[in-house]
């Protein structure tokens, strides 16, 4: 099971009803560093649709689940998820507020989760809907190895404090990043405990993360290179590319490809968990300082006592 202890204790999952202010955010968070900020604000393009689509197929899943415990762990995940989704789609707003409008990069994605993978398989392929239900569920467990990874990233990130990257935007990718380690297990337990028994489970799985891998490739070098062309500040100067990538890589703007791809071998293995992902403390520890989990924490009390 994903929930784990914390001081002893087990720790639930469940949604924090955060928010920001996105009113002094510069379109460059991360100052003079335009390919760093925009190579992470591709989250902002994929994670709205991305999320809904998650809570979407969890939810049609919902009625197989036999284990209460996993069940509560389940309907805490897709809360926090739709919060992600929300809060990240209030980025895209901000950035069309400054003449970034994401309107014909998000329609792609769009069409990624709601057609090629959405409640029936694309182009009448004749898969069983029990069968294709499973599938998406693998494939959402794979992508979840990758936010666990980058969650774990984001809250050690020095290099994004000494480059003077604005608070509000560190905030919430931190709260992000933070939920993601706290909640890293579930949809891999839900894909273990739904999925059917033996080796069909395992190859659904490796079939998962064969999809997943080069999808999310493709559409974040995509993404990056659509905002960097489309910036207004940049006025068409800059292109997308590997050598000012891995420049951000050096200065710790951005996790290194091996961080990365060392995260699909151990997806592979038949004994992994996803419970060795990250630290649970580190996360719960910044969530108890986070200034908008903590806002929300307030909201719930004043709420609660009026």
């Amino acid at each position: 099971m994903s929930g784990e202890t914390v001081s002893g204790g087990h720790h639930a999952i469940a949604p924090r009803r955060v928010s920001f202010d996105w009113e002094d955010t510069p379109l460059h968070w991360i100052p003079d560093e335009p390919t760093a900020t925009h190579v992470i604000n591709v989250l902002h393009l994929l994670l709205p649709a991305g999320e809904r689509w998650f809570v979407r197929v969890l939810k049609e899943a919902l009625p197989l689940v036999r284990d209460p415990e996993l069940l509560k762990e389940v309907k805490g995940f897709m809360g926090q998820e739709a919060t992600h989704s929300v809060q990240h789609a209030y980025v895209l707003d901000h950035l069309a507020a400054q003449r970034l409008d994401t309107a014909d990069f998000t329609r792609h994605v769009d069409f990624l989760f709601e057609k090629l993978l959405g409640d029936e398989p694309p182009l009448g392929v004749p898969v069983p809907a029990r069968e294709w239900l499973r599938f998406r569920m693998s494939v959402i467990a794979a992508i979840e190895q990758f936010t666990a990874v980058l969650g774990d990233w984001v809250l050690t990130a020095e290099g994004l404090d000494l480059a003077d990257a604005d608070e509000v935007m560190l905030d919430l990718l931190r709260w992000h990043g933070a939920e993601e380690v706290e909640h890293r297990a579930v949809a891999f337990d839900m894909y273990q405990h739904c999925g059917g028994e033996g080796a069909p489970r395992y190859a659904r799985r490796l079939a998962g993360m064969a999809v997943t891998v080069p999808m999310m490739l493709y559409m974040w070098a995509w993404g990056a290179a659509y905002l960097i062309r489309n910036d207004p500040r940049l006025d068409g100067r800059l292109r997308y590319s590997l050598g000012e990538h891995n420049k951000a890589v050096r200065k710790g703007l951005l996790p290194t490809w091996k961080e990365l791809g060392a995260a699909i071998p151990r997806y592979l293995r038949r004994s992994y968990h996803p419970s060795k992902e990250g630290s649970l403390l580190r996360a719960v520890e910044y969530l108890a300082q986070s200034p908008a989990a903590r806002s929300a924490v307030g909201a719930i009390g004043r709420a609660a006592a009026s």
